[in-house]
């Protein structure tokens, strides 16, 4: 997988961009993997200043992490895999962008997660994170579903997961709804007393800030919770179809990452869950490759 025509000193970044973090990882084709480094959120759909602060604090701890100049930014090739730029203006956005870089190749975090997911090789993979999403590519052809960004989608993703619980929580402690462990539990988490104390605490909240209330709903599904319990059971139906919809075109590989990967594969359709398997490499070293393989194409249109 790794170049032959790049130059052995080239330096490449993987960045990966979720709603809740942004991940880079600098290689070297000689050398393996060299620095890491962790920044906040990286969806422009949530923030285009916060996305580029975000890929830049990455890719400035990653750069430390590898020991070398802040200044060498200038000599990596990177490869961005971001969440929310499967929407054609935000794509364009990105890429308006005076990056630091050598060179910048922009795609879907789908994308790039799929491509290390699989090392590289046709496949099919799930995001189920803050957001949720599809993609898959085989021989050439690719599907992508879902991703439609939060709150008019991304169902079975850790940010609709909190959003469910909030607005079932809200109702049952107005009393119009039906009782649930989870009241108790937020207001807690919130250490508030009343239905406005929640959504006080709530308001404003960008989808990584719902995403990490999904654990307690697990937990309470755990406990029988019939408000959990239907809320975990609607997201693992819609990952499920979601998968199945992707193996339509029959990738030899099936694999799911992000926060609510391990903790949703009970919940899914027993003929789903069999055949998901684990990663091979995360959506950064994806990253990498994708920068790789677009560095070797604009090589060989040059020749």
């Amino acid at each position: 997988m790794m170049a032959k025509q790049v130059e052995q000193d080239q330096l490449f970044i993987g960045i990966d961009g979720g709603g809740t973090k942004c991940r880079a990882t600098i290689y070297s084709a000689t050398q393996g993997v060299l620095g890491t480094g962790l920044g906040g959120p990286a969806n422009p759909l949530h923030g285009l200043e916060r996305t580029l602060e975000s890929i830049m604090v990455s890719t400035q701890l990653a750069l430390q992490d590898a020991g070398l100049r802040v200044e060498q930014v200038h000599d990596i090739v990177a490869g961005l895999g971001l969440a929310g730029v499967n929407i054609p203006g935000l794509y364009d956005k990105i890429m308006q962008w005076d990056h630091p870089f050598k060179e910048m190749y922009l795609t879907t975090d789908l994308h790039t997660a799929c491509i290390g997911a699989h090392d590289g090789d046709d496949g099919a993979v799930i995001i189920t994170g803050t957001g949720s999403c599809g993609f898959a590519i085989v021989n050439g052809e690719t599907v992508n579903y879902g991703g439609h960004g939060f709150a008019q989608g991304d169902t079975g993703s850790g940010a609709w997961m909190g959003l469910e619980a909030v607005k079932a929580v809200l109702v049952d402690l107005d009393g119009l709804g039906p009782k649930t462990v989870l009241s108790d539990t937020l207001k807690q988490h919130f250490h508030v007393t009343d239905a406005m104390g929640v959504a006080e605490q709530m308001a404003g909240q960008p989808s990584s800030g719902y995403a990490k209330l999904a654990r307690h709903v697990f937990a309470a599904a755990e406990q029988n919770d019939e408000v959990a319990l239907q809320i975990v059971k609607q997201g693992a139906e819609y990952i499920s179809n979601l998968a199945k919809r992707l193996l339509e075109i029959n990738p030899p590989r099936l694999s799911m990452i992000g926060g609510l990967a391990e903790p949703l594969n009970k919940w899914l359709d027993a003929d789903i869950a069999k055949l998901v398997q684990q990663p091979k490499q995360p959506p950064e070293i994806g990253a990498i490759y994708f920068a790789i393989e677009s560095t070797q194409h604009e090589i060989r249109k040059v020749n």
